[in-house]
């Protein structure tokens, strides 16, 4: 699937909203509560919201990495097919929840907001010629869950990607 990079920036922020929405006014208690999310294709390592804000906090930084990276003609480490494993992905994931627990809710939460600031300027510096020809294959690949459709993170988890845009 194509998108045009307005459509992938309106993907991002509807999915950032998404998940300010649904910690929105919660404590830090609040946050670390049991919480159910929908599995990802490498399973389960949500087990609270302060959980799902960390994972997708940590993806984030690694897509704003990676389109840095390929902003100055490097590939990132996580590109290289020993990092692209079911096993390795695991891996991140659960490590990249496990240290978002030993953040307080409300710097994951700031770090969170500053890191999709970031992506989004890094989208809008992108005209039409760059994302069709260079950036918007890589920007597809690296913002996309493995069999679900792209730019769409915490939605998936939340089990609320809007219908339309599956």
């Amino acid at each position: 699937m194509t998108l045009t990079p307005g459509q992938a920036t309106d993907r991002l922020r509807t999915d950032h909203d998404l998940l300010l929405a649904a910690i929105d006014g919660l404590d830090a208690e609040a946050l670390a509560r049991d919480f159910a999310t929908s599995a990802g294709p490498l399973g389960d390592f949500c087990a609270s919201l302060h959980d799902l804000v960390a994972h997708v906090l940590m993806w984030s930084e690694i897509n704003l990495a990676v389109l840095t990276e390929a902003g100055r003609g490097r590939d990132h480490w996580s590109l290289s097919a020993r990092f692209e494993t079911p096993e390795v992905g695991r891996a991140l994931n659960r490590a990249g929840v496990a240290a978002g627990r030993l953040l307080a809710a409300d710097l994951l939460v700031e770090r969170l907001t500053s890191t999709h600031a970031a992506l989004l300027d890094q989208f809008a510096g992108y005209d039409e010629r760059t994302w069709t020809e260079v950036t918007g294959p890589l920007a597809t690949h690296v913002f996309t869950v493995p069999g679900r459709p792209p730019f769409w993170h915490a939605a998936l988890h939340l089990d609320a990607v809007p219908a339309g845009a599956r």
